[in-house]
């Protein structure tokens, strides 16, 4: 982190300092000018009025301690063979993510935190595994490692966060992962002895209006307690980010004897029995159920709506195209069925629906957190980002999560059940799943013909950079990580997204440079699970944190970013020229301040910079088969690829 100096050290500490430094310079000056007794005379009168004015200055410029200032410059020395400290807190804060289940810690380093990055780097057999430290070169792009960390696993992971200048840093990952409602715990660092310029008394009040929770506990014991609190408030509906802040004290201080607390245990709410009994019974009496399936919290939600569904024989919805955790998009009871829109029970699990809808808490029920009144227009939103959530009016619409809902519907339906039911259900499953496959092939036929305007051209079509990809892993395990708005969202119509984590959606609030961080949090997830990362990156998006390039390759993450270079920011570019021309002014000078161009960049020289393999530009299409190739053959053996491909606007 970039050091300032402390305001609250006296001025004639400064004075001696710059006495001294300026008698060095007159030494090394003397020697250097030689020559004539005149000229280092002048030189030494000149060198003397510089220490002189240097000397007026310090007056009122405060300067740092000798300890701070060697603090500063990292010249501070362990101990050479006695251990100073022999049980320290952070120790055993460590002990307490492990217990939780927190597989990574992502930060850029700062000296808030050297105690508990020293315990996460060095405590634990084996030592920094569950957490793991993980690197990153910029706050935000920290935090969006573990905003798509949370998205492809449905868990938290930990951003740690040095002081106000690196908490105002991480800020657009904070407020994009709120309004995606993606559990992410963050641990901020509190110094109050060293730089006041990097500490507050009240370093959440930064982002106090778009976080969930906050504590600064000022004890070791309170916490660890704190700690447990904002991992498990993170993960209750609704999902956001939560933060601690440690003190640097409470992380050095010593604690003989003492052990972490075991982790508690940890429910979400659901309904009742009996609200649980009604909706099974209706979906069993109906002989057309329909179950309209959003976005659930974790990859078991998923799991556990399917087996509803199944059971039911009721044909089903699904958000998987734009983002995670919803039902299978090509599962055979997902789509319209083979009754058509005629319905006569509806179940929505955060969704709408006609006799029920389990909504789920929202952002909205949190916007008390707004102690300064800024008035966050996304807060009055039911839904994420500007996709409000309506719920039909009426009596059925139960705000409560509907993930923690359903083993008791489940239980209830298996409990209601009879032979005859279990025949007529599995007879209407298979008519819903032939009309499915049919309307999917249809679905995906007609957008494939749609899709191959431009097929050869080049610049290259965005439709072609998604389906000559998906051949080439439709049999794999994989995740597209990144938002796909603005590169056509192509793989709705074209792709399979049968995983919970097939596509992570977009960055929550609309903010770009999450693309890259999130897939670097998604590559942490995949990377012990067997499967790898898709990143279509968007070129305005990369220029924002490009070092978490650094972090893909120094983590080795099986990541493949392909670039959808379009050498402009195309949809402000649009704007301009629309504004131009309503104007009458043209639309020839709408490229200035929106494109990226003269000269222009190439990613794969960026990938290449931070240690990546990397190819490209590419412009000629046929040439995408084999890159595509060589970079999931790269990203199946554990690295990360780059692909710099020249693309159309959209």
């Amino acid at each position: 982190m970039t050091k300032s100096t402390d305001d609250r050290v006296p001025a004639s500490g400064r004075r001696d300092f710059l006495k001294s430094a300026a008698a060095g310079a007159a030494t090394g000056a003397a020697a250097l000018v030689g020559g004539t007794t005149a000229a280092r005379a002048q030189q030494a009168e000149t060198v003397a009025q510089v220490a002189e004015a240097a000397e007026s200055a310090a007056i009122a410029v405060p300067a740092p301690t000798e300890a701070q200032l060697a603090r500063e410059e990292g010249d501070v020395r362990p101990p050479p063979v006695t251990r100073a400290a022999m049980a320290p807190g952070s120790d055993l804060m460590v002990d307490v993510l492990r217990d939780l289940g927190v597989e990574y810690v992502a930060s850029n380093p700062g000296s808030s935190f050297e105690g508990l990055q020293e315990s996460i780097i060095n405590h634990g057999n084996p030592p920094n595994r569950m957490p793991e430290f993980i690197t990153a070169l910029h706050e935000m792009s920290a935090v969006d490692m573990a905003h798509g960390y949370a998205k492809a696993t449905g868990k938290p992971m930990v951003a740690l966060i040095h002081g106000v200048i690196g908490l105002t840093n991480g800020t657009m990952g904070i407020y994009q992962a709120y309004y995606d409602r993606a559990p992410v715990v963050l641990l901020v660092g509190r110094d109050n002895t060293f730089i006041q310029t990097h500490t507050a008394d009240d370093i959440g009040g930064l982002v106090r209006s778009f976080t969930k929770w906050d504590a600064h506990p000022l004890t070791l014991e309170e916490s660890f307690s704190a700690i447990q609190e904002a991992y498990h408030r993170a993960m209750t509906p609704p999902c956001a980010p939560t933060l601690v802040v440690l003190d640097t004290e409470v992380q050095k201080e010593e604690a003989p004897g003492m052990t972490a607390p075991p982790a508690p245990g940890f429910s979400v709410a659901g309904i009742d029995a009996d609200q649980a009994r009604e909706i099974a019974r209706g979906l069993l009496a109906a002989e057309n159920p329909r179950i309209n399936v959003g976005r659930l919290r974790t990859p078991e939600g998923v799991a556990q709506a399917v087996e509803l569904a199944e059971l039911v024989g009721a044909c089903t919805s699904s958000r998987a195209g734009t983002g995670p955790n919803s039902f299978p998009n090509r599962h055979p009871l997902c789509g319209p069925g083979a009754v058509g829109e005629e319905y006569d029970y509806v179940l929505g699990l955060e969704a709408p629906g006609a006799q029920t809808a389990l909504l789920g808490p929202h952002i909205r029920t949190i916007d008390d957190r707004d102690p300064t009144n800024i008035g966050l227009g996304g807060n009055r939103m039911m839904g994420r980002g500007f996709v409000p959530i309506t719920p039909p009016p009426g009596e059925n619409n139960i705000d409560v999560d509907a993930e923690a809902s359903l083993p008791a519907i489940i239980e209830e339906v298996r409990r209601e059940i009879t032979a005859g039911r279990s025949r007529e259900i599995e007879q209407r499953s298979a008519r819903h799943a032939e009309v499915n496959r049919a309307a999917t092939v249809a679905r995906v036929a007609a957008a494939a013909g749609a899709k191959r305007a431009g097929w050869n051209g080049s610049p290259i079509a965005t439709a072609r950079v998604y389906a000559e990809l998906w051949p080439l892993i439709e049999d794999e395990d994989w995740c597209l990580s990144s938002g796909s708005r603005f590169s056509g969202a192509h793989h709705a119509d074209l792709w399979a997204l049968n995983k919970p984590y097939s596509f992570l959606g977009s960055s929550g609030a609309g903010g770009i440079g999450y693309g890259l961080g999130a897939s670097v949090g998604a590559g942490l997830a995949a990377k012990e699970r067997g499967r790898f990362v898709i990143n279509i990156q968007n070129d305005g998006d990369i220029n924002y944190c490009p070092g978490a390039l650094w972090t893909a390759t120094h983590h080795k993450l099986p990541v493949l970013s392909i670039m959808h270079n379009n050498r402009a920011w195309h949809q402000e570019l649009m704007f301009v020229e629309y504004m131009a021309g309503v104007r009458g002014r043209g639309t020839d000078r709408g490229h200035i301040g929106t494109t990226l161009r003269n000269p222009h960049i190439n990613y794969a020289k960026m990938a290449e910079a931070y240690g990546m393999a990397s190819e490209g530009p590419i412009e000629d299409p046929n040439e995408l088969v084999a890159a595509y190739r060589r970079g999931i053959e790269t990203v199946k053996g554990g690295e990360p690829y780059l692909i710099d491909v020249i693309t159309q606007p959209r």
